[in-house]
Formats: C-alpha cells, sequence, structure tokens
C-alpha cells in the first residue's frame, strides 16, 4: 500500500451538509481503519464563527451521520475529535486568507503535519476562483517546502465556456497536477472493479469490441424527487447533474482502449480519447435521438407524489429536464457502429446505477428457426449500485428433448463477501487525494470535452422551443418515447430492481 504523507485536510464550506453528511463520516473511518498518518489534523473553514470545541460537538458528536456508526464508541469519537479544528474566513475577502495561513502555520508546528494541505472545496462554484486565488496570494499553493492540493466538487462549469473559465481560473493559481476534480461515482467499487473486469479476464477482453456486443446501455435510476434541491435544480436538470459528468464517466472506462500502464496518466489519457471520440450532434440528430421527460404527480405505494413543477422552488411552468434518455456512437475501431444508450431519471421505480453490456445474438441455424430465440443475447450486468456485482444471463438447455433452452443468471455481489470491509466513494477518494492517486478524479480537458458532446444539445433545446418535454407519471420508467431509441425486434431497455438477480420484470412498481 502506497505510503500516506502525514498532512491536513482544510474543508471549505465546514458548516455544510456535505460535510457533515459525507467528509467528516468518510475521515472518521479512515481513522477508524488506521488510513491516517501519525500526524494529521483536519480543518473547517467557512464564513460562521465556531471555536474548536463548538465545531467539534457539531461535526463530531452531535453528528447524526456519525454517531450511528458501528465504530463510533465514545473513545473513538473523542480521540477523533482531537484531530479537528475550526477557522472562521470570509472567503470572499482574499485580505481574509492570511489569518487562514497564520492558523495552518501554527497547526503545523503543533501537529507536525509537514506544510501538506489537501484543500476540499464544499462550496458553491461561484466560490472556486475566489477561494484559489486566496489561496495562492497567501502562498498555500507553494510546494516548495511540502505539497499542496485542491479537491473542487462538481458542477465543472454550466456549459462549455463556464468550463473553460472555470478551468482556466484555477490554473492560473494552480497547476493541473494539484487539481483533483471529484467524482463520487468514480469512488464506487464496482466502478473501479470494471476495470479489472474487462482487462484482467481473457473471456470478456476479446470479445469487448463492434464485432461481438451489439450496443451498451446505462441506467441512473433515482426512487426521490428533486428533495430540496429545487432551486438548483431547476437551473441545472438531469443532462447537466447526471450525464456530462457521472454517466459519461462510467461510458468512459466502459470504452477506453487498454492503457500502457495502470497510473492515472495513462488511465486518463484513454478516457480523454473516448471524449474526443464521441460523434457530435447535429441540431437533427438531437430531436431524434434524445429524449427529455419531467415527472408528473402520482401515486407511488399508496402515497400521493408531486410532480415536478410542483415542488418547492421550481418555476411553475419549468422546462427543466428530470429525465434524459439518448443514443449516440463513438466513431473509433473499437466501437464503430456499436450504438450506445443512456438514461437517467429522478421519480423512478427504484434507485439503481448500472451498465449492461448487450453481446450480439448466436445466428446458428439450430436457432434461428425459432423467433423466440433469435434475438436471444447474452447479457453482462455491472451494477453500479445498490446491491452492487455482476450479472452474467446465457442461455441453458431444458432438460427432456430437443434443444429448447431457457435464459439463466450467474451473479456475484458484494454483499456476499464476509470480513471484506468496502470503503464508501468519498472515503476512498479522499484516501487517493491523500495519497496522490488522480486515477479516479476528472481531468481539465476530459471536463472540456465532454461539455464539448452536452453543449450541442443543450443549445438545440433553447433554440428550438417545440422541442418537447415528455411527462411521465412519478414511479415510472420515463416516457414511453424513449423505447423508440432502441432499435431492433423484440429489443429494449433492460427494467432492473434493487436486488440485482431479479431483473426482467417490474417488481418496483
Amino acid at each position: 500500500m502506497k505510503k500516506t504523507d502525514n498532512q491536513a485536510l482544510v474543508i471549505f464550506g465546514a458548516s455544510g451538509d456535505l460535510t457533515e453528511r459525507k467528509l467528516i463520516p468518510s475521515v472518521f473511518n479512515l481513522f477508524c481503519g488506521g488510513f491516517l498518518p501519525e500526524n494529521y489534523a483536519v480543518v473547517g473553514v467557512s464564513r460562521s464563527v465556531y471555536t474548536d470545541e463548538e465545531y467539534r460537538q457539531k461535526v463530531v458528536f452531535e453528528n447524526e451521520h456519525l454517531k450511528n456508526k458501528k465504530a463510533a464508541t465514545p473513545e473513538k469519537l473523542k480521540a477523533f475529535a482531537e484531530l479537528v479544528f475550526y477557522q472562521s474566513v470570509n472567503t470572499k475577502e482574499i485580505s481574509a486568507y492570511s489569518a487562514l495561513k497564520e492558523r495552518l502555520d501554527q497547526l503545523d508546528k503543533q501537529k507536525s503535519c509537514a506544510n501538506n494541505y489537501i484543500f476540499y472545496l464544499a462550496t458553491p462554484p461561484s466560490l472556486y476562483q475566489t477561494i484559489a486565488k486566496g489561496l495562492a496570494d497567501s502562498g498555500l499553493n507553494n510546494q516548495e517546502n511540502g505539497w499542496s492540493r485542491l479537491i473542487v466538487e462538481k458542477p465543472f462549469g454550466y456549459d462549455l465556456d463556464s468550463a473553460k473559465k472555470l478551468n482556466k481560473d484555477l490554473l492560473s493559481n494552480f497547476v493541473e497536477e494539484q487539481i483533483y476534480r471529484i467524482d463520487h461515482y468514480l469512488g464506487k467499487e464496482t466502478v473501479q472493479n470494471m476495470f479489472v473486469t474487462r482487462f484482467a479476464n481473457s473471456i470478456f477482453e476479446p470479445l469487448w469490441n463492434r464485432n461481438y456486443i451489439h450496443r451498451i446501455e446505462v441506467t441512473a435510476a433515482e426512487h426521490v424527487g428533486v428533495e430540496k434541491r429545487g432551486g438548483y435544480y431547476d437551473s441545472s436538470g438531469a443532462l447537466r447533474d447526471m450525464i456530462q459528468n457521472h454517466l459519461l464517466q462510467l461510458v468512459a472506462l466502459v470504452a477506453m482502449e487498454p492503457p500502457v500502464k495502470s497510473d492515472a496518466e495513462s488511465i486518463r489519457n484513454e478516457k480523454l480519447k473516448v471524449f474526443q471520440s464521441l460523434r457530435p450532434y447535429t441540431e437533427s440528430d438531437v430531436k431524434k435521438n434524445v429524449i427529455r421527460g419531467q415527472y408528473s404527480n402520482s401515486t407511488v405505494r399508496g402515497e400521493s407524489v408531486d410532480g415536478y413543477r410542483e415542488e418547492d422552488d421550481v418555476n411553475a411552468e419549468s422546462k427543466t429536464e428530470t429525465y434524459v434518455a439518448m443514443k449516440f456512437f463513438i466513431d473509433n475501431w473499437r466501437w464503430a457502429g456499436v450504438p450506445f444508450y443512456i438514461r437517467t431519471g429522478k421519480r423512478m421505480p427504484t434507485r439503481v446505477t448500472e451498465v449492461v453490456i448487450h453481446f450480439k445474438p448466436n445466428h446458428h441455424h439450430l436457432f434461428a428457426h425459432d423467433s423466440t430465440l433469435a434475438n436471444q443475447q447474452n447479457v453482462l450486468v455491472i451494477r453500479i449500485q445498490p446491491n452492487e456485482g455482476i450479472l452474467l444471463k446465457f442461455d441453458m438447455k431444458i432438460p427432456g428433448a430437443g434443444f429448447n433452452t431457457e435464459q439463466v443468471n450467474m451473479d456475484f455481489k458484494y454483499d456476499e463477501l464476509t470480513n471484506v470491509y468496502v470503503p464508501d466513494a468519498y472515503e476512498r477518494l479522499i484516501l487517493d487525494c491523500m495519497q496522490g492517486d488522480a486515477t479516479l478524479y476528472a481531468r481539465g480537458d476530459s471536463t472540456e470535452a465532454a461539455w464539448e458532446f452536452i453543449d450541442p444539445i443543450l443549445k438545440a433545446w433553447e433554440a428550438d422551443q417545440n422541442i418537447p418535454v415528455y411527462g411521465y407519471p412519478a414511479g415510472t420508467w420515463g416516457p414511453e418515447n424513449a423505447d423508440n431509441l432502441i432499435e431492433g425486434k423484440n429489443m429494449n431497455w433492460r427494467y432492473p430492481c434493487s436486488n440485482l438477480a431479479d431483473d426482467g420484470i417490474y417488481c418496483e412498481l
């Protein structure tokens, strides 16, 4: 295992929801697992005024997301709290960062963190450039006597122009090697295992191309609506919120060529090539191959559910999409002619994210005469969440005379492993940054390349108000128009259940 340097984690937005819900619990898990270095500190930074003790009380002792953990004994909490500190800073004022520099210098003497810092920006994106400049003006981007790293949360821009500006602003204060653009989907164990599934198994890699694969399908469904994020979501939508980052990153892992090395630079180079090979959308392509929808009020499992336009802080005439399904192609040798299908939506029957590889059917004459078998396909399902694992579907002969077959499942699920700890996504990604491993973080050129693919869709929707936003009742799999994207007899979207192996039925409705 890589050596972890002594260091401090500095969290901007320290009084926010992300810090309390994800970041502090993740660092606590690393503490309990023995992954923190000998000398370590967490420094919360925000405009709110707290003493160290008051902040410890808030994010450690009174944190419901931490107290409920099995490892959270009074002794463990007390020991962890001693690593936590707080500094009040008006992050909008560049001159205020000198106080942070003084506090970190003081803590470095006290905790011996070797001038190594991770600055985690758990703030609105509007503050990213200001914080980066404030840190740089105070010399906290300097790496002469230690290292300095900047973790940036999504969204990485609102469109292509804003993404380019954000990258330019960040790079005026930090170098690319210091910037870690975090995408929590990439920290999930099954996403990382996709790399191993593809390249470590000779039963898959020779088949992973246009000669054997009919289509690839990626689904990211959420059972919940926008909840308390109506104001943010109404200016964002599913395309920006899910597809531009999470799902295109999954596609890159599925479609990339084998890297020459397993290091961050080699892997991220191959992912960039995938984004550069995406076939650009024309305005007519958008009308034909991109379906957007918005959930309407319905009754789900006996409970009345509001429609999107009835949610708090959402415009009553909003055309913001809560569902997107799209078809596209990757124009390179491996994937020429293979359609990729992506869909994501809120208020769907279940919460599930998975990648589905549909292999081409067997056209042997023994089975071609049977119409029920003509389109029968072997399917590999890589489940990201929940019930993480892998499912392989293939045909077996039904006992008795003749060659009647039936599709059967062979599956592996992570929760069947005993005595194996599966880390949380944020936990894994924070540890990677602590060790200087950027493999699972997005690079600036990749984020811009992804926006170049998405931007024509946004512009087409803005330019042509006649492109429809289809309604779909909450608790369903989205507009039925999305079924028309998939071409082929008896072929449609896979309808997954929360349990990986219970598929092919509407078990969640």
